[in-house]
C-alpha cells in the first residue's frame, strides 16, 4: 500500500496545484475547514482558482485568506454573508460568483463524485438561480437541470483517520466534507488524529480510504467562532 501520510501541507500539495484549477473545500463556516491545506494553497501562490465551498470563511480566516491574496477568481457558494472582502470584491466586479442553494451545492458534489453529469431539482425554479439553465417538466412540475461538480482537487478536514485513510468526520463537519471529498480527482485530508488501521469501528467510517490519496495531521487547532452572540440574563 502506498504511504498516504505526508509531513505537512506543502508536501501533500506538491505536484497537484496549478493556476486556473478548481478546488472543492470542505467545511461549514469555520467548522470543519481544512485550515492547514488552505494555508498551503496560499503559500504556493497559485492563482485564478475556482473554489467550491459552502461559504468563503471570514476576513483573514479560512478561504478568506485566499481572497485577501487575490488567488481566487471564482467562488461557487451558497452563503457569503460573513466576509466583507468577499462582498467588496464581488461588488467591484473583481470576483466571479456563482450562487448555488445549499442543498444543491452538496448534491452537485455528491453527483460529481458518483459520476453523475447532471440532475433535475425543483430548487431554484422561477428564481435568478434558474437563469440560463435548462428546465424540464416531470409529472406536471417544472424542474431545473444542475450539473455535477468534479474538481481537480478536494481538500477536507477529518476528525480521526486510520493509517489506511478511512475517515470519521466530527458532527456538523460531515455535511460538506463528505460529498466534496468524493468530488475531487485527488482528495487530501487533514485530520486531528491518526490511529492504527483496524482500530476504528467499520460501521463508524464516514469516508472510505479509497477516496483519500494523501493525509496530514493538522492538530493542534484553535476553535474559531465566526460571530459570538449572547442574550441578556433574565431578571427574576
Amino acid at each position: 500500500m502506498r504511504q498516504k501520510l505526508y509531513p505537512n501541507a506543502a508536501a501533500a500539495l506538491d505536484g497537484l496545484l496549478f493556476n486556473g484549477m478548481m478546488i472543492c473545500a470542505g467545511g461549514f463556516g469555520l467548522c470543519g475547514i481544512p485550515e492547514r491545506l488552505i494555508d498551503g494553497v496560499r503559500d504556493a501562490g497559485v492563482s485564478s482558482l475556482t473554489v467550491v465551498s459552502n461559504n468563503a470563511g471570514i476576513d483573514n480566516e479560512g478561504l478568506g485568506k485566499l481572497l485577501r491574496t487575490r488567488q481566487i477568481k471564482k467562488m461557487i457558494s451558497s452563503y457569503v454573508g460573513e466576509n466583507k472582502e468577499f462582498e467588496r470584491q464581488y461588488l467591484a466586479g473583481e470576483l466571479e460568483v456563482e450562487f448555488c442553494p445549499q442543498g444543491t451545492i452538496a448534491e452537485r458534489c455528491r453527483a460529481g463524485g458518483a459520476g453523475i453529469a447532471g440532475f433535475y431539482t425543483k430548487t431554484g425554479v422561477g428564481t435568478l438561480v434558474a437563469e440560463g439553465k435548462e428546465t424540464r417538466e416531470f409529472d406536471g412540475q417544472e424542474y431545473l437541470l444542475e450539473r455535477g461538480i468534479f474538481a481537480d482537487l478536494a481538500i477536507v478536514k477529518g476528525w480521526k483517520a486510520d493509517e489506511s485513510g478511512n475517515l470519521i468526520f466530527r458532527k456538523t463537519a460531515r455535511n460538506f466534507n463528505q460529498p466534496m471529498a468524493t468530488a475531487g480527482r485527488v482528495c487530501i485530508a487533514e485530520v486531528e488524529e491518526i490511529v492504527p488501521t483496524g482500530s476504528l469501528d467499520p460501521d463508524a467510517i464516514h469516508l472510505p480510504s479509497i477516496y483519500v490519496k494523501r493525509m496530514i495531521v493538522g492538530s493542534p487547532y484553535d476553535k474559531k467562532i465566526e460571530s459570538r452572540t449572547v442574550r441578556e440574563r433574565e431578571t427574576v
